[in-house]
């Protein structure tokens, strides 16, 4: 550091310190807000593993979405309204329904990708909507619809026979047109009676086929 003309040193080489505004963003500006972020977030985790690990005990899990479902049913036979979204809980159903039962390759724009012949090689069936997926958004609708009966802002009067009647065209439509597709193109969505590879016949038959 040399002196100036002056007789004052100069403080173009003395470091100073500044503060930046991006240094100021990286810290919590909210502390409350920060704690209930990172409580969500070990909720939601929780969640997901207690999801995960339910994921193999399908039976138990449909045992309980009757269960929430019967209650549901109870809650609005009992309040004797609501009938306009137990009709929107109705279309979501179908609508998860028909993801359900069809094929995550349309062959109707895709080409055929299942076997439609015995000398096809065998191609298990994959959904568009997985069983999980159907469970999960299935049991998580009637929670919802179940909580909505709480608040009357929601129970609309209207003659419900009309949207019971709507809904049974509908949902027959709705099947009819899947089942016709499920005929054209010569695929079934389950797994029963199907093609299951049986790995003794199959090294049986070839060490047969070794033998002179």
């Amino acid at each position: 550091m040399e002196p100036s003309p002056g007789g004052s040193t100069s403080t173009s080489d003395v470091p100073t310190t500044t503060t930046t505004a991006s240094a100021a963003d990286d810290l919590p500006s909210d502390p409350s807000t920060a704690a209930v972020a990172q409580w969500t977030f070990a909720i939601s985790q929780r969640f997901q593993h207690l999801l995960d690990k339910s994921t193999p005990y399908m039976l138990h899990r449909w045992i309980g979405f009757l269960c929430i479902a019967l209650v549901y049913v109870v809650r609005v036979y009992l309040v004797e309204g609501f009938y306009v979204v137990s009709y929107a809980l109705g279309i979501y159903i179908l609508n998860l329904l028909i993801g359900f039962l069809s094929p995550q390759v349309d062959p109707e724009f895709d080409g055929p990708t299942l076997p439609i012949r015995g000398s096809d090689e065998f191609r298990p069936f994959v959904r568009r909507l997985p069983e999980f997926k159907f469970w999960y958004s299935i049991t998580k609708a009637f929670c919802i619809a179940f909580v909505l009966t709480f608040f009357s802002v929601f129970d609309v009067p209207v003659f419900w026979p009309i949207l019971l009647f709507y809904w049974i065209v509908l949902c027959m439509l709705t099947l009819r047109r899947q089942i016709m597709h499920m005929i054209k193109y010569k695929y079934v969505p389950f797994s029963f009676g199907k093609q299951r590879y049986d790995g003794k016949r199959e090294s049986s038959s070839e060490s047969e086929s070794l033998l002179p």
